[in-house]
């Protein structure tokens, strides 16, 4: 009796793949506020504070109001052409940002930057609904999500040492934009929009991805509409949006401004600097395969409401709270410890977040986590704005305590958004 085949693996390349693109997605977003507080950039280029500010700030600016477009484009026509596209873009204008000569070219790149990027996450959340198994969709999602936390988490160690090891700022961009062309020609050749339309997938791996899904076909009637009028109707997602508002206000400290804080206020090299704050970001990272084994916890225990939002919720409180503890602490690796605490907890209820997000969106995914997602980056594009504006208004000794409160209070009115949450409260009545 012959041996029945067992599947192919296409499925793990693809989420390898796509954790790969997260990686390097997230060091190019976070490189910036490693290479402009640098002692090289600030020998070629000089900026005033409010120029720095935007610049840091105009990267989530452009990625934020690209999210709805991306999701549309990406429920539209497929994610093998864009997300290829996308890669590529970002990664020239990560190129490019090495190449700027004064505050306007800096501004255009990284508003480039943020502009490719923001198509990434909404058509990842499509590609996994087709290329993971229904059972195993929550650690892929976590999977991609650990992997862009992954790449933040090493940009400021990574870019500091590529810095000092070439001596100029500008090959830290270089650099990276080279390694990022490579990636989206490694994901053209990998990925294909559906295991059907994959040369390299067989039949048993095929009939395994289709398990619990019905009528496992690419699809043929995506949706045309963003919809809007739903989505302004809905309280819930309101609520949700609050949430990821408030909560990027306070974790963009993490990756915008620490850096500027060892250095300006506790006088830490530029090496030591970024050695902390990548240990802080790493701290992090243990969160997200967490926050997904405690969401479905609760949910099996207690319903999907309370499973989505107490996650949600405390982890916020939580994460106000340490940003007091590291106040407390004037040793580096105390603070590292405190502030890698902030990101634990910010992190953790981030499974709980997309989940919440795939229970209500229906089949407009793609589109709606775009949504929630815009407005989650309208938080951290303006957190150095108001960062900056907290500590000229109220910092008189300079010790940035009030723009960590600032963000500290960001986190408790994310905590409180996050309460009112219902994942049993779907955006439309339309069949998924």
């Amino acid at each position: 009796m012959p041996t029945a085949a067992r599947p192919t693996i296409v499925r793990h390349q693809i989420l390898a793949t796509a954790t790969m693109v997260a990686f390097l997605m997230y060091l190019d977003r976070i490189c910036l506020a490693q290479i402009v507080s640098s002692d090289s950039f600030h020998k070629h280029i000089e900026l005033e504070g409010w120029q720095i500010d935007w610049v840091k700030g105009a990267f989530f600016w452009a990625y934020a109001l690209a999210q709805v477009p991306a999701g549309w484009l990406s429920d539209r026509f497929g994610t093998r052409a864009l997300i290829t596209i996308y890669i590529a873009t970002w990664s020239l204008f990560t190129a490019l940002t090495s190449f700027s000569f004064g505050f306007t070219t800096l501004l255009l790149a990284r508003l480039g930057c943020g502009l490719a990027e923001a198509g990434y996450y909404p058509a990842s959340s499509g590609l996994l609904t087709r290329w993971a198994h229904i059972e195993a969709r929550g650690f892929a999602s976590s999977l991609i999500s650990w992997g862009g936390r992954v790449g933040g988490a090493l940009a400021p160690a990574l870019t500091a040492y590529v810095i000092l090891q070439a001596g100029d700022w500008r090959w830290a961009g270089w650099l990276y934009g080279l390694v990022g062309i490579l990636v989206a020609l490694c994901y053209w050749r990998v990925f294909r929009e559906h295991p059907r339309q994959h040369p390299n997938c067989n039949a048993e791996e095929i009939m395994l991805l289709a398990e619990g899904r019905g009528d496992f076909q690419p699809v043929k009637d995506p949706p045309k509409r963003f919809p809007l009028r739903a989505a302004c109707r809905s309280g819930n997602l309101w609520m949700a949006n609050g949430v990821q508002f408030f909560t990027n206000i306070g974790w963009a400290f993490l990756i915008l401004s620490l850096p500027d804080y060892l250095k300006k206020v506790m006088r830490l090299n530029e090496g030591m600097t970024g050695i902390i704050t990548t240990g802080a970001l790493f701290i992090g990272i243990v969160a997200l395969p967490l926050g997904g084994i405690m969401t479905d916890y609760i949910t099996r225990h207690h319903g999907k409401r309370l499973g989505r939002m107490l996650p949600m919720s405390v982890t916020k409180f939580a994460a106000a709270a340490c940003y007091m503890l590291a106040m407390w602490t004037d040793s580096p690796w105390g603070m590292a410890i405190a502030f890698g605490l902030v990101a634990f907890f910010a992190d953790i209820g981030l499974p709980a977040m997309w989940t919440f997000m795939q229970d209500i969106s229906g089949k407009h995914q793609a589109q709606l986590f775009g949504w929630g997602n815009m407005w989650g980056n309208f938080g951290a594009a303006i957190m150095p704005v108001l960062f900056t504006a907290v500590l000229k208004s109220y910092d008189a000794n300079n010790d940035f305590h009030e723009g960590v409160w600032l963000c500290a209070g960001a986190f408790v009115l994310a905590g409180v958004f996050a309460l009112f949450v219902n994942a049993e409260k779907p955006v439309t009545q339309e069949p998924v």
